[in-house]
């Protein structure tokens, strides 16, 4: 579970800075405590005085100014905290009547409670989850609240772009934080232990609790579901273009179905190049093909073994340049071909580097299976 253990930080200790510098979208090093709305702030005391003017609340000052708080106020109503028996993490409504989270956040629950901004609380039952992409959706009630969904990017976040992660963070109602796009067409930790493709990476700050919730760009369009932090600056989301695909299905089906080719690659460096007779690196290279997978008989896996850069490579195996007209370059580069452009039962094209020659391969895509 995300964030089992709210309470271990010890937040009464620190200053109570941090609702004003989340509207403010601003980083300050002192949170406030406690979990109350993102909406109430408090004026500071003044002594009378004959030439006191009405100074303007914190949000009109800087409703103008800061394209944060404008993010802010449009997206905080519609982003909430999961609670299960296990801990908590966050979510936001993407669709109506229903909340995007992580499949991690959720973990085999089959209920889970929900509270929206203004400590408004509502039941909620999980309708699907997909641990290979840590993406689940929850079914909200018809007397739960029903803001605004929030809606996913529809063109792929660039580096260097401002983006906003809103969430709970160690039990905090309500938190900002700012950043950028680091990078993208990252993997991405899965609670399977495999890699999720076509992530989106961050240095926004992401802590436990978290998870779920939205990265977002200034224009209010969410482009990652936040599922991940390694520290040092370093946070991983879902991204849009990935989530569009999976959660429909989620809401429709409870579950989604990956393509599958049946194969492990090597992402081919200079070292393998040259113990591959290549001229320098390109494409991914198949080491092995499983035996009764869709690629049976159809690729080449690997035929001996070489120290290559210090570690044990199987190597002899075809080298594919391209899938369907698309240069390879990396495993990214093929993981995110078919986590968004295929589907179980499509057939693809496959230009292949074997023995020496330069052909095509069709393969029929399996399901991947559990």
């Amino acid at each position: 579970m995300d964030d089992p253990t709210p309470t271990r930080r010890r937040f009464l200790e620190l200053g109570g800075t941090a609702a004003l510098g989340a509207i403010a979208g601003c980083n300050t090093d002192a949170p406030s405590a406690g979990t109350g709305s993102p909406r109430e702030s408090r004026s500071p005391t003044t002594a009378p005085s004959d030439h006191a003017v009405d100074a303007p609340e914190p949000s009109e000052a800087t409703a103008v100014d800061s394209p944060y708080a404008r993010v802010y106020r449009q997206a905080v109503g519609s982003v909430v905290q999961v609670r299960t028996d296990g801990g908590r993490g966050t979510g936001f409504v993407a669709e109506p009547s229903h909340v995007v989270t992580n499949a991690h956040v959720v973990e085999d629950a089959s209920a889970v409670d929900v509270r929206f901004s203004e400590s408004r609380w509502s039941e909620g039952d999980v309708v699907g989850t997909d641990p290979r992409t840590d993406l689940a959706v929850i079914g909200l009630p018809e007397s739960a609240p029903k803001p605004e969904p929030l809606s996913f990017a529809a063109a792929d976040p660039t580096v260097g772009q401002e983006v906003v992660a809103i969430g709970n963070p160690f039990d905090l109602d309500g938190t900002l934080t700012t950043g950028v796009v680091s990078g993208v067409d990252r993997s991405a930790p899965a609670p399977t232990g495999a890699q999720i493709p076509d992530a989106i990476q961050t240095d926004a700050a992401i802590n436990p609790g978290n998870s779920g919730g939205p990265l977002m760009s200034l224009d209010g369009r969410v482009v990652a579901v936040i599922n991940s932090e390694t520290g040092e600056n370093i946070g991983f989301g879902i991204s849009a273009a990935l989530a569009r695909r999976v959660v429909p299905r989620l809401v429709e089906n409870g579950s989604y179905d990956h393509s599958f080719l049946g194969v492990t690659l090597a992402g081919v460096t200079p070292g393998l190049a040259r113990a591959l007779g290549l001229s320098g690196p390109q494409g991914v290279l198949v080491t092995s093909v499983l035996d009764d997978g869709p690629s049976a008989g159809r690729l080449r896996g690997g035929t001996e073994t070489r120290l290559v850069d210090g570690a044990r490579v199987s190597v002899g195996g075809d080298v594919l340049l391209s899938i369907d007209g698309e240069t390879l370059r990396t495993t990214e580069d093929l993981s995110s071909h078919l986590a968004l452009e295929t589907r179980p039962g499509d057939t693809v094209t496959l230009t292949v580097r074997r023995d020496g020659y330069v052909t095509s391969v069709d393969v029929e895509l399996g399901t991947r299976p559990e």
